[in-house]
Protein backbone atom coordinates (compact mmCIF):
# COMPACT_ATOMS: atom_id res chain seq x y z
CA UNK A 1 0.00 0.00 0.00
CA UNK A 2 1.71 3.41 -0.96
CA UNK A 3 1.79 6.30 1.41
CA UNK A 4 -0.80 8.10 0.14
CA UNK A 5 -3.09 5.61 0.71
CA UNK A 6 -2.09 5.01 4.14
CA UNK A 7 -2.53 8.56 5.24
CA UNK A 8 -5.89 8.69 4.04
CA UNK A 9 -6.66 6.07 6.00
CA UNK A 10 -5.21 7.45 8.73
CA UNK A 11 -7.54 10.07 8.30
CA UNK A 12 -10.30 7.77 8.41
CA UNK A 13 -9.21 6.39 11.93
CA UNK A 14 -8.39 9.63 13.26
CA UNK A 15 -11.90 11.21 12.35
CA UNK A 16 -13.62 8.27 14.38
CA UNK A 17 -11.04 8.46 17.27
CA UNK A 18 -11.52 11.96 17.54
CA UNK A 19 -15.42 12.09 17.78
CA UNK A 20 -15.86 8.53 20.26
CA UNK A 21 -12.93 9.98 22.39
CA UNK A 22 -15.28 13.10 22.58
CA UNK A 23 -18.28 11.30 23.22
CA UNK A 24 -16.59 8.30 25.58
CA UNK A 25 -18.79 8.05 28.56
CA UNK A 26 -17.54 9.05 32.47
CA UNK A 27 -18.52 10.57 35.44
CA UNK A 28 -20.76 13.20 34.72
CA UNK A 29 -22.59 11.20 31.41
CA UNK A 30 -26.14 11.29 32.57
CA UNK A 31 -27.55 7.74 32.88
CA UNK A 32 -29.25 6.82 30.11
CA UNK A 33 -32.95 5.69 30.58
CA UNK A 34 -33.56 1.80 30.32
CA UNK A 35 -35.79 0.49 32.68
CA UNK A 36 -36.20 -3.29 31.72
CA UNK A 37 -32.36 -3.67 31.04
CA UNK A 38 -32.19 -2.28 34.77
CA UNK A 39 -34.48 -4.66 36.13
CA UNK A 40 -32.61 -7.71 34.55
CA UNK A 41 -29.21 -6.40 35.57
CA UNK A 42 -29.83 -5.99 39.27
CA UNK A 43 -29.33 -9.71 39.42
CA UNK A 44 -26.21 -8.89 38.62
CA UNK A 45 -25.30 -6.36 40.85
CA UNK A 46 -23.13 -8.98 43.36
CA UNK A 47 -21.00 -9.47 39.52
CA UNK A 48 -21.01 -5.91 39.08
CA UNK A 49 -19.30 -5.18 42.27
CA UNK A 50 -16.51 -7.48 41.70
CA UNK A 51 -16.01 -5.78 38.78
CA UNK A 52 -15.95 -2.48 40.25
CA UNK A 53 -18.61 -1.08 38.00
CA UNK A 54 -22.36 -0.48 37.91
CA UNK A 55 -25.30 -1.29 35.76
CA UNK A 56 -25.99 2.32 34.89
CA UNK A 57 -21.56 2.26 33.46
CA UNK A 58 -21.97 -0.46 31.68
CA UNK A 59 -25.75 0.49 29.89
CA UNK A 60 -23.42 3.89 29.04
CA UNK A 61 -20.07 2.06 27.48
CA UNK A 62 -22.58 -0.63 25.91
CA UNK A 63 -24.19 2.25 23.60
CA UNK A 64 -20.73 3.81 23.22
CA UNK A 65 -20.07 0.72 21.82
CA UNK A 66 -23.15 0.90 19.62
CA UNK A 67 -22.14 3.98 18.48
CA UNK A 68 -18.95 3.11 17.46
CA UNK A 69 -20.37 0.12 15.72
CA UNK A 70 -22.72 2.41 14.04
CA UNK A 71 -19.97 5.05 12.79
CA UNK A 72 -17.62 1.63 11.64
CA UNK A 73 -20.59 -0.15 9.47
CA UNK A 74 -21.53 3.31 8.08
CA UNK A 75 -18.72 5.23 7.82
CA UNK A 76 -14.93 3.42 8.09
CA UNK A 77 -15.02 0.74 6.01
CA UNK A 78 -16.81 2.30 3.07
CA UNK A 79 -14.27 5.06 3.46
CA UNK A 80 -11.59 2.65 3.52
CA UNK A 81 -13.13 0.69 0.37
CA UNK A 82 -13.09 3.46 -1.79
CA UNK A 83 -9.48 4.20 -0.93
CA UNK A 84 -7.99 1.25 -1.54
CA UNK A 85 -10.21 0.38 -5.00
CA UNK A 86 -10.13 4.19 -6.25
CA UNK A 87 -13.85 3.31 -6.05
CA UNK A 88 -17.02 5.39 -4.61
CA UNK A 89 -20.85 4.78 -3.44
CA UNK A 90 -22.54 5.00 -6.47
CA UNK A 91 -26.24 4.99 -7.21
CA UNK A 92 -27.91 3.55 -10.51
CA UNK A 93 -31.47 4.78 -11.21
CA UNK A 94 -33.43 2.49 -12.89
CA UNK A 95 -34.74 4.00 -15.81
CA UNK A 96 -30.89 4.30 -17.09
CA UNK A 97 -30.01 0.52 -16.20
CA UNK A 98 -33.07 -1.84 -17.51
CA UNK A 99 -32.77 -5.29 -18.22
CA UNK A 100 -35.09 -7.62 -20.12
CA UNK A 101 -38.00 -8.79 -19.51
CA UNK A 102 -36.88 -12.31 -20.04
CA UNK A 103 -34.22 -11.35 -17.17
CA UNK A 104 -36.77 -10.78 -14.39
CA UNK A 105 -39.09 -13.19 -15.24
CA UNK A 106 -36.23 -16.34 -15.04
CA UNK A 107 -34.52 -14.12 -11.85
CA UNK A 108 -37.90 -14.75 -10.26
CA UNK A 109 -38.09 -18.26 -10.64
CA UNK A 110 -34.20 -18.80 -9.76
CA UNK A 111 -35.12 -17.49 -6.48
CA UNK A 112 -38.34 -19.60 -6.00
CA UNK A 113 -35.83 -22.43 -6.48
CA UNK A 114 -33.29 -21.18 -4.48
CA UNK A 115 -35.76 -20.55 -1.50
CA UNK A 116 -37.69 -23.88 -2.30
CA UNK A 117 -34.11 -25.59 -1.82
CA UNK A 118 -34.68 -27.61 -5.55
CA UNK A 119 -31.42 -25.93 -6.88
CA UNK A 120 -28.13 -24.94 -4.96
CA UNK A 121 -26.80 -21.25 -5.41
CA UNK A 122 -24.29 -20.95 -8.06
CA UNK A 123 -22.41 -18.19 -9.67
CA UNK A 124 -21.49 -19.74 -12.78
CA UNK A 125 -24.70 -20.99 -13.40
CA UNK A 126 -26.25 -17.58 -12.39
CA UNK A 127 -24.34 -15.69 -14.64
CA UNK A 128 -24.96 -18.09 -17.48
CA UNK A 129 -28.48 -17.99 -16.87
CA UNK A 130 -28.59 -14.04 -17.85
CA UNK A 131 -26.62 -14.29 -20.40
CA UNK A 132 -28.90 -16.97 -22.13
CA UNK A 133 -32.09 -14.60 -20.78
CA UNK A 134 -31.06 -11.63 -22.61
CA UNK A 135 -33.57 -10.92 -25.10
CA UNK A 136 -36.48 -9.98 -25.76
CA UNK A 137 -37.99 -6.47 -24.46
CA UNK A 138 -36.09 -4.04 -22.23
CA UNK A 139 -37.70 -2.65 -19.12
CA UNK A 140 -37.04 -0.09 -16.45
CA UNK A 141 -35.19 -2.36 -13.97
CA UNK A 142 -35.41 -1.21 -9.94
CA UNK A 143 -33.28 1.63 -8.46
CA UNK A 144 -30.39 0.39 -7.07
CA UNK A 145 -27.02 1.28 -5.14
CA UNK A 146 -23.66 -0.15 -4.27
CA UNK A 147 -22.00 0.76 -1.06
CA UNK A 148 -18.74 0.42 -3.64
CA UNK A 149 -17.99 0.80 -7.33
CA UNK A 150 -15.24 0.52 -9.19
CA UNK A 151 -13.87 0.30 -12.66
CA UNK A 152 -10.95 -1.29 -14.52
CA UNK A 153 -9.66 -2.18 -18.01
CA UNK A 154 -11.04 -6.09 -17.29
CA UNK A 155 -14.07 -5.98 -14.85
CA UNK A 156 -16.99 -3.86 -13.40
CA UNK A 157 -17.17 -4.77 -9.50
CA UNK A 158 -19.87 -3.85 -6.97
CA UNK A 159 -20.01 -4.84 -3.27
CA UNK A 160 -22.73 -4.85 -0.58
CA UNK A 161 -20.73 -3.82 2.22
CA UNK A 162 -22.14 -5.66 5.25
CA UNK A 163 -20.65 -5.47 9.00
CA UNK A 164 -23.56 -7.30 10.10
CA UNK A 165 -24.75 -10.91 9.72
CA UNK A 166 -27.89 -10.48 7.62
CA UNK A 167 -30.96 -12.50 8.55
CA UNK A 168 -33.15 -14.65 5.91
CA UNK A 169 -35.26 -12.50 4.14
CA UNK A 170 -32.24 -9.70 4.08
CA UNK A 171 -30.54 -12.21 2.31
CA UNK A 172 -33.21 -13.18 -0.09
CA UNK A 173 -33.79 -9.80 -1.16
CA UNK A 174 -30.48 -8.46 -1.83
CA UNK A 175 -29.72 -11.63 -3.67
CA UNK A 176 -32.61 -11.04 -6.03
CA UNK A 177 -31.03 -7.55 -6.34
CA UNK A 178 -27.54 -8.14 -6.95
CA UNK A 179 -29.17 -10.40 -9.96
CA UNK A 180 -31.44 -7.89 -11.40
CA UNK A 181 -28.29 -5.32 -10.81
CA UNK A 182 -25.72 -7.39 -12.73
CA UNK A 183 -28.36 -7.99 -15.71
CA UNK A 184 -28.93 -4.15 -15.52
CA UNK A 185 -24.75 -3.44 -15.98
CA UNK A 186 -24.50 -5.59 -18.07
CA UNK A 187 -26.62 -4.43 -20.52
CA UNK A 188 -25.63 -1.02 -19.96
CA UNK A 189 -22.01 -1.58 -20.16
CA UNK A 190 -22.70 -3.41 -23.58
CA UNK A 191 -23.66 -0.21 -25.03
CA UNK A 192 -20.97 1.63 -23.89
CA UNK A 193 -17.70 1.45 -26.71
CA UNK A 194 -14.58 -0.80 -25.46
CA UNK A 195 -16.56 -1.96 -22.02
CA UNK A 196 -18.71 -5.38 -23.78
CA UNK A 197 -15.81 -7.09 -23.02
CA UNK A 198 -15.60 -6.69 -19.08
CA UNK A 199 -16.91 -9.43 -16.24
CA UNK A 200 -19.51 -7.69 -14.14
CA UNK A 201 -18.73 -8.74 -10.47
CA UNK A 202 -21.25 -8.40 -7.54
CA UNK A 203 -20.38 -9.20 -4.28
CA UNK A 204 -21.26 -8.98 -0.62
CA UNK A 205 -18.24 -8.06 1.37
CA UNK A 206 -17.79 -8.97 4.63
CA UNK A 207 -15.60 -6.83 6.68
CA UNK A 208 -13.95 -9.36 8.89
CA UNK A 209 -15.08 -13.10 10.10
CA UNK A 210 -16.51 -12.95 13.96
CA UNK A 211 -16.01 -16.84 13.63
CA UNK A 212 -12.54 -16.39 13.04
CA UNK A 213 -9.89 -17.64 15.87
CA UNK A 214 -7.50 -14.63 14.70
CA UNK A 215 -7.98 -10.72 13.97
CA UNK A 216 -7.26 -11.39 9.78
CA UNK A 217 -8.62 -15.26 10.20
CA UNK A 218 -11.61 -16.42 8.09
CA UNK A 219 -13.24 -19.89 7.34
CA UNK A 220 -15.73 -18.93 4.75
CA UNK A 221 -17.54 -22.26 4.99
CA UNK A 222 -17.93 -21.88 9.02
CA UNK A 223 -19.03 -18.43 8.39
CA UNK A 224 -21.77 -19.23 6.09
CA UNK A 225 -22.82 -22.07 8.28
CA UNK A 226 -23.37 -19.68 11.17
CA UNK A 227 -25.76 -17.40 9.32
CA UNK A 228 -29.59 -18.99 8.89
CA UNK A 229 -30.17 -19.30 5.64
CA UNK A 230 -27.67 -18.07 4.04
CA UNK A 231 -26.01 -20.97 2.28
CA UNK A 232 -29.34 -21.05 0.58
CA UNK A 233 -29.32 -18.38 -1.73
CA UNK A 234 -25.27 -17.36 -1.67
CA UNK A 235 -22.41 -20.01 -3.52
CA UNK A 236 -18.95 -19.22 -1.41
CA UNK A 237 -17.84 -16.97 -4.77
CA UNK A 238 -20.85 -14.50 -4.03
CA UNK A 239 -18.77 -12.82 -0.80
CA UNK A 240 -15.81 -11.47 0.03
CA UNK A 241 -14.75 -12.17 3.56
CA UNK A 242 -12.20 -10.66 5.50
CA UNK A 243 -8.57 -10.28 4.57
CA UNK A 244 -9.86 -11.52 0.87
CA UNK A 245 -11.76 -8.54 0.74
CA UNK A 246 -9.30 -5.96 1.58
CA UNK A 247 -6.97 -7.93 -0.63
CA UNK A 248 -9.31 -7.93 -3.40
CA UNK A 249 -10.28 -3.93 -2.94
CA UNK A 250 -6.33 -3.19 -2.42
CA UNK A 251 -4.92 -5.80 -5.53
CA UNK A 252 -2.26 -6.20 -2.81
CA UNK A 253 -1.55 -9.08 -0.39
CA UNK A 254 -2.04 -8.28 3.74
CA UNK A 255 -3.94 -5.43 3.02
CA UNK A 256 -6.09 -6.56 5.95
CA UNK A 257 -3.13 -6.56 8.21
CA UNK A 258 -2.08 -3.33 6.96
CA UNK A 259 -5.15 -1.10 7.41
CA UNK A 260 -4.85 -2.29 11.15
CA UNK A 261 -1.35 -1.50 11.97
CA UNK A 262 -2.07 1.73 11.12
CA UNK A 263 -5.41 1.70 13.23
CA UNK A 264 -3.07 0.39 16.45
CA UNK A 265 -0.58 3.13 15.65
CA UNK A 266 -2.77 5.73 15.75
CA UNK A 267 -5.25 4.18 18.59
CA UNK A 268 -3.09 4.28 21.34
CA UNK A 269 -3.36 6.03 25.32
CA UNK A 270 -1.65 9.20 24.09
CA UNK A 271 -4.20 10.03 20.96
CA UNK A 272 -5.85 12.61 22.48
CA UNK A 273 -3.15 14.53 24.10
CA UNK A 274 -1.35 14.13 20.85
CA UNK A 275 -3.92 15.32 18.82
CA UNK A 276 -3.82 18.26 20.94
CA UNK A 277 -0.69 19.34 20.57
CA UNK A 278 -0.41 18.70 16.84
CA UNK A 279 -3.50 20.94 16.80
CA UNK A 280 -1.94 23.76 19.53
CA UNK A 281 -0.51 27.02 18.18
CA UNK A 282 3.00 26.81 16.62
CA UNK A 283 2.97 23.75 17.59
CA UNK A 284 5.63 22.65 15.11
CA UNK A 285 7.96 25.39 16.08
CA UNK A 286 7.53 24.60 19.92
CA UNK A 287 8.37 20.97 19.79
CA UNK A 288 9.69 20.17 15.92
CA UNK A 289 10.95 16.37 17.41
CA UNK A 290 7.24 15.92 18.89
CA UNK A 291 5.69 16.75 15.85
CA UNK A 292 7.83 14.73 13.69
CA UNK A 293 7.29 11.73 15.52
CA UNK A 294 3.73 11.36 15.43
CA UNK A 295 2.79 12.04 12.21
CA UNK A 296 5.55 9.47 11.09
CA UNK A 297 3.91 7.56 13.87
CA UNK A 298 0.52 8.47 12.39
CA UNK A 299 1.31 7.65 8.91
CA UNK A 300 0.94 11.10 7.66
CA UNK A 301 3.32 11.59 4.81
CA UNK A 302 1.97 15.29 3.90
CA UNK A 303 2.98 16.48 7.41
CA UNK A 304 6.01 14.72 7.38
CA UNK A 305 7.06 16.69 4.20
CA UNK A 306 6.31 20.06 5.78
CA UNK A 307 8.35 19.21 8.66
CA UNK A 308 11.25 18.31 6.55
CA UNK A 309 11.07 21.76 4.90
CA UNK A 310 9.77 23.82 7.43
CA UNK A 311 12.94 25.89 7.40
CA UNK A 312 11.91 26.88 3.84
CA UNK A 313 8.61 26.84 4.80
CA UNK A 314 8.98 29.25 7.99
CA UNK A 315 10.88 31.41 6.09
CA UNK A 316 8.22 32.00 3.15
CA UNK A 317 6.94 35.78 2.54
CA UNK A 318 3.75 35.55 0.96
CA UNK A 319 0.85 35.79 2.55
CA UNK A 320 -1.15 32.55 1.79
CA UNK A 321 2.05 30.69 3.22
CA UNK A 322 2.30 32.93 6.33
CA UNK A 323 -1.31 32.03 7.13
CA UNK A 324 -1.68 28.61 6.40
CA UNK A 325 1.95 27.43 8.01
CA UNK A 326 0.04 28.45 11.62
CA UNK A 327 -2.97 26.83 10.75
CA UNK A 328 -4.22 23.30 12.37
CA UNK A 329 -3.96 20.70 10.29
CA UNK A 330 -6.99 19.41 12.24
CA UNK A 331 -10.48 20.68 12.91
CA UNK A 332 -11.88 20.27 15.90
CA UNK A 333 -14.27 17.11 14.69
CA UNK A 334 -11.07 15.87 13.44
CA UNK A 335 -11.39 16.38 10.24
CA UNK A 336 -7.68 17.31 7.72
CA UNK A 337 -7.48 20.37 6.55
CA UNK A 338 -7.10 19.96 2.74
CA UNK A 339 -6.65 23.18 2.05
CA UNK A 340 -4.41 23.91 4.20
CA UNK A 341 -2.33 20.85 2.93
CA UNK A 342 -2.68 21.64 -0.87
CA UNK A 343 -1.81 25.40 -0.12
CA UNK A 344 1.75 24.41 1.35
CA UNK A 345 2.17 21.43 -1.05
CA UNK A 346 1.69 23.57 -4.00
CA UNK A 347 4.47 25.77 -2.43
CA UNK A 348 6.73 22.96 -2.11
CA UNK A 349 6.46 22.45 -5.61
CA UNK A 350 7.91 25.64 -6.76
Amino acid sequence: MNANKKQLIAFETIKILKSRTDSFPDDTTIARNAPFHKAFLKAFESKFEELHTSSDTLLNIGSWIHGLNTTLGQSFFEGVAHILCDGDKKSFPGAQYRLYAEQERVISEHMTDLKNGTIAPNTIMEDEMLRNSATGNLVVGANFTADCFFEDEEKIVAIELKSVRPNSGETRGEKQKILKAKAALRHYYSTIPGCAHKKIYYFFGFPFDPTAETDTGADKAAFMKNMIEFSKFCAPEDILLAGELWSFLSGEPNTMNEILNIIKDISEASFSDDFNFLCSAHSIQVDLDRYRKIVSKWHLCDEEKFVDHWHYIDSATQKDIIKYKNVSPFSEDGKYNDKRANVLNDFLKH
